[in-house]
């Protein structure tokens, strides 16, 4: 009987040492299942696709502004169909201008400048959406317009109900010994920032025009051109063809470097004679 005891201790002894070997090997496959399973997501992470630019396209700028306003707004314009501004790609930038001096007799001249300019991103997985790049380029333009040198009570203000969103810069600038009225509005339209300036002067004894009369016909520019926006690319939806060759042209980088060198307004500084291009410089 005394000799059974160690012979049972033995058996007892070894019968425990396989199931210490069991569990270390499930620790140790439990280890690299956990180191698996927390690398896996890191190999399949990938950002999240930029959303798509909402315009491919952009209207022809000097048959942006209806001619019905250009008419209203410049009625003794030079040429009544527009300076175009040069662009090296019409798709991403554009502009046109209208100037034109009228005489009223002994009551003197009434000058006025018109200008429209357009400017669209495309979405890049790097540089972002065509809209939060068309936002950042809103802002540099409204500000731009409020540091123009030499203006004067300048104000600056909210507009509703033109594009996405629409702020209106106005202000006097004294040049050729005449008071000008400035009223410049920026908008955004998705992906594409439109610039419009619309300015005036009294000339020979003429009256200044009033604050008023300039806001207005900028504000009926910016909607004109606004609206051109819309229908340039639903013209361009109609035909899938002319879309997917727009599609891909968006894509391009030549695109997105002339888009991001693009200033979209002018400076808008009367030269010395009124005759030629008095109320403002072309956008390019």
């Amino acid at each position: 009987m005394h000799r059974s005891a160690p012979r049972l201790t033995r058996i007892l002894a070894c019968a425990a040492v396989p199931v210490m070997l069991v569990v270390a090997g499930c620790s140790s496959d439990s280890g690299d299942k956990k180191e698996t399973a927390s690398a896996t997501p890191d190999a399949t992470k990938s950002e999240p696709a930029v959303e798509a630019a909402k315009f491919a396209e952009l209207p022809d700028p000097c048959a942006s502004v209806e001619a019905k306003t250009v008419k209203s707004l410049v009625p003794s314009a030079k040429s009544k169909k527009g300076t175009r501004s040069k662009s090296s790609d019409a798709s991403v930038r554009g502009g046109c201008s209208w100037n034109g001096l009228a005489d009223k007799g002994v009551k003197g001249s009434q000058y006025r400048w018109l200008d429209v300019g357009f400017t669209r991103f495309a979405s890049d997985q790097t540089l972002g959406s065509g809209a939060d790049r068309a936002g950042e380029e809103f802002d540099k333009q409204v500000k731009k317009t409020e540091a123009t040198d030499d203006a004067k009570n300048i104000a600056t203000g909210s507009v509703s109900g033109i594009g996405d969103q629409a702020t209106k810069i106005t202000y006097d600038q004294s040049k050729t010994d005449e008071d000008f009225r400035f009223t410049t509005i920026v908008a955004r339209t998705g992906n594409v920032v439109v610039v419009v300036n619309y300015n005036g002067a009294g000339y020979a004894g003429s009256k200044t025009p009033s604050a008023e009369t300039i806001l207005k016909g900028a504000t009926m520019a910016a909607k004109d051109a606004v609206a051109a926006v819309t229908d340039a690319n639903a013209k361009t939806a109609a035909s899938p063809k002319a879309s997917d060759k727009a599609s891909d042209k968006d894509t391009g980088k030549a695109a997105d470097k002339s888009a991001d060198k693009a200033s979209g307004g002018s400076s808008k500084k009367p030269s010395e004679k009124p005759s030629s291009s008095a109320g403002s410089k072309s956008s390019d």
